[in-house]
């Protein structure tokens, strides 16, 4: 695709000749790549094996309209710049294709080639306007998607800091990414080939953490039948990752602010000293400064743990990495699941823009693996995302209250995108045919 914004790889699709190398001409003389198809399958299929700037289209034509064309590329490819060729007194189709997401439209006979090159020189100045910033992906086994300018600084400190062996304080909201930053920097570090061990500071009791961080002798307390050996000595060599380290208590803080300092400890119920060789990595949704002040947290283990700070920005600070994001998640559940990754459709692409996700990138990963299961078809729709009940953004008005009625939207809308051609819609669907009848028959779908 050229990098050029003044030209591009336009493809005009007209089933009357005439027409089709009257438009080709008058483009080809700004400098446009030209390629060119007689009607919509054509169009389709050319679009589908390369990528085009402009898709320049009559509205009427023969295998395939303008219109299912304009929905097919809408839908596969949003960045696609469209523009119609309408016939007078269509002038009605042309506004609905607008509202599409269409460009703009050009009203028959086209007579002017400086009418022509002036819609397409708009189409590419706005496709370069909304292009998006790029989008890039750590490459280790836990890629971090990221093209937002506040991530930039962040993933620069992430790849500095892991050729170092610096204790590293990761802190961010609920769901930022934490543990996969606290994986990228053990990678990405000579220890990489050594283990990466974590634990979560919120989710067990003071003794029982006690027991997972530091191990325990035989005999210790009841139920200890044998030795143990802790989450630390099992890190040896390599990364130890200590979740919500904000929510420890004091005795805990204690024992692993002397870690920190000597590099050793004892087992609990034991004398002998434990040396290890680890390299730390501490996470936290809390404000640490905030508790030192306040007394609950210790100063002396804030400074031993914040020796290199970074702060991962929530989802609503970095919105330009939701699509490309909720894109990379959708293929990992798919994969997950057994199955082909479905495209998102443009209005749901909005959709993810808008939403406020409080929860972050769990939140989305949650939602997103809610609407793999709803969807059957191939496309991701605005209507399969079902936000957690517990959001505090408003629920979606969009999403209907029972499996049934969102089945019957689906299928509706399918039919309206292939003009009620009900093997098409079985197809898109991912039904059988039989299937799709029994539907349309339960939910009286005419």
């Amino acid at each position: 695709m050229s990098n050029d914004k003044r030209t591009g790889r336009v493809l005009v699709a007209d089933d009357e000749d005439g027409i089709r190398e009257f438009l080709a001409e008058s483009l080809e003389k700004d400098g446009h790549e030209i390629v060119q198809a007689a009607d919509g399958a054509a169009a389709l299929a050319l679009a589908r094996a390369e990528p085009f700037d402009v898709v320049l289209t009559d509205l009427k034509m023969p295998r395939l309209g303008g219109m299912e064309l304009v929905r097919a590329l809408r839908t596969e490819q949003p960045d696609v710049e469209l523009v119609v060729l309408t016939a007078f007194g269509d002038v009605a189709t042309a506004v609905e294709a607008m509202k599409l997401g269409v460009f703009d439209y050009l009203q028959k006979p086209v007579s002017s080639p400086a009418a022509v090159r002036d819609l397409v020189r708009g189409a590419l100045a706005r496709r370069a306007q909304m292009a998006p910033k790029p989008t890039y992906e750590v490459v280790t086994s836990t890629p971090l998607t990221y093209g937002a300018p506040s991530m930039t600084p962040v993933v620069l400190a992430l790849t500095k800091v892991a050729k170092s062996g610096a204790t590293v304080l990761l802190q961010g909201e609920s769901g930022t990414g934490k543990e996969v930053a606290a994986r990228m920097i053990h990678e990405a570090s000579p220890r990489a080939n050594a283990p990466f061990v974590a634990i979560n500071g919120a989710v067990l009791t003071e003794s029982l953490l006690e027991s997972e961080l530091f191990g325990h002798e035989k005999g210790a307390f009841t139920g200890a039948h044998a030795q143990r050996r802790g989450r630390i000595e099992l890190a040896d060599g390599g990364t130890f990752f200590l979740d919500e380290v904000g929510e420890l208590a004091a005795p805990i803080q204690a024992k692993l602010l002397r870690v920190l300092e000597e590099r050793s400890f004892e087992r609990v119920g034991g004398t002998q000293s434990i040396e290890v060789d680890v390299r730390w990595i501490a996470a936290t949704h809390r404000d640490l400064r905030a508790m030192v002040k306040e007394g609950t947290f210790r100063e002396d283990l804030y400074h031993r743990l914040a020796v290199f700070p970074i702060r991962l920005p929530p989802l609503r600070e970095r919105r330009e990495d939701i699509v490309p994001l909720a894109e990379r998640l959708v293929r990992d559940l798919a994969a997950a699941a057994g199955r082909a990754a479905p495209a998102i459709d443009p209005a749901l692409r909005d959709r993810l823009r808008e939403e406020a996700w409080p929860g972050n990138v769990r939140e989305l990963r949650n939602a997103l693996e809610r609407a793999l299961i709803l969807a059957d078809g191939d496309v991701l729709h605005p209507e399969h995302l079902w936000l957690d009940s517990t959001a505090t953004t408003a629920p979606s008005s969009a999403a209907p209250a029972k499996l049934e009625d969102m089945e019957r939207d689906a299928i509706e809308r399918t039919l309206r995108e292939v003009s009620g051609n009900r093997r098409a819609a079985a197809t898109k669907l991912g039904i059988g045919l039989r299937t799709l009848y029994e539907k349309l028959k339960r939910y009286g779908i005419k």
